[in-house]
């Protein structure tokens, strides 16, 4: 029975199907991790929403006063803004009344005759002014308007969710860090082996002559590609993933911010052809510098 013929070998077209595997996984893991941060993001900007400050104003106060108290609190640079929606509420003392009667049950104008309650509004504010030194100095900023009686917020509240948003970050920036790195030395491993097959083929065009950009120019440009590829595949495999999860878990939906998937997708998909052309640079540099003998 005659020999089968020895496919030919190309320069550049070393088996990429356990590359483009390995890249794709360790890719996605990493996804993974970025879509679980945008949730954590998302839902840190929900917990921190519900911080609110509460802002007493004097007794009988004119229509106009209580306006003029609006429009200058409204003009903080320290006030939510959320689209068409403004973190400014305002309560008066006969709707705190209403709310004291129906969430404890007893009526307190059957023996008192003047509402005790006073009108007030109910400040959000932006997450970026939400440290306990920042809305320290916000309350002694408002307690100086006229007409605030009185500035109060739960101290206890604020610390305690800072704190403990300060701890998660750090765990999951630890975990983050360890996985890039495992990730990046994944990747490069599993291209240093797929090009061990290419190693004389990489000798032999140097002995003809060929340049080092010319050798290098092939086994770059494919492992671009499927560093490329890889990621895009990672990047619908997580939108699905995504999407399935808001089908069906309730609330999750709550936690979706599309705008940072995207750009999620889209780094995935850059890093993924980056890290695979870097580590192919590597690789082919070594075989190029390494002497027959380590060839073998």
């Amino acid at each position: 029975m005659a020999n089968q013929p020895r496919k030919k070998k190309i320069l550049g077209h070393f088996k990429f199907g356990s590359v483009l595997f390995s890249t794709t996984l360790s890719l996605f893991i990493v996804g993974l991790f970025g879509v679980i941060l945008i949730q954590a993001k998302s839902l840190t900007s929900m917990i921190r929403e519900n911080i609110e400050v509460q802002v007493f104003l004097d007794k009988n106060l004119e229509e106009a006063e209580i306006a003029t108290i609006r429009e200058n609190l409204q003009s903080r640079p320290f006030i939510l803004q959320k689209g068409d929606t403004t973190g400014l509420r305002f309560i008066s003392d006969e709707e705190a009344a209403a709310t004291f009667i129906e969430s404890t049950g007893e009526d307190f104008t059957k023996f008192l005759e003047d509402n005790p309650l006073r009108d007030s509004f109910v400040l959000t504010i932006a997450e970026e002014f939400q440290t306990s030194e920042q809305i320290d100095a916000i309350v002694n900023e408002l307690q100086a308007i006229d007409g605030i009686f009185e500035v109060s917020y739960m101290t206890d509240l604020v610390d305690s969710i800072n704190k403990n948003l300060l701890k998660v970050s750090l765990v999951l920036g630890g975990f983050i860090l360890i996985l890039i790195i495992t990730v990046i030395m994944l990747i490069n491993n599993t291209i240093r082996l797929a090009l061990f097959s290419q190693r004389f083929l990489i000798r032999s065009m140097q002995l003809v002559g060929a340049t080092r950009a010319f050798i290098r120019k092939p086994f770059l440009m494919r492992a671009w590609f499927f560093g490329m590829l890889a990621g895009a595949i990672a990047s619908v495999t997580l939108f699905g993933l995504v999407k399935y999860t808001q089908a069906n878990i309730e609330g999750f939906g709550l936690l979706h911010n599309e705008q940072m998937l995207l750009m999620l997708f889209a780094v995935l998909v850059g890093v993924g052809g980056i890290l695979s052309a870097l580590s192919t640079l590597r690789a082919v540099n070594k075989y190029l510098n390494m002497s027959l003998d380590e060839l073998y």
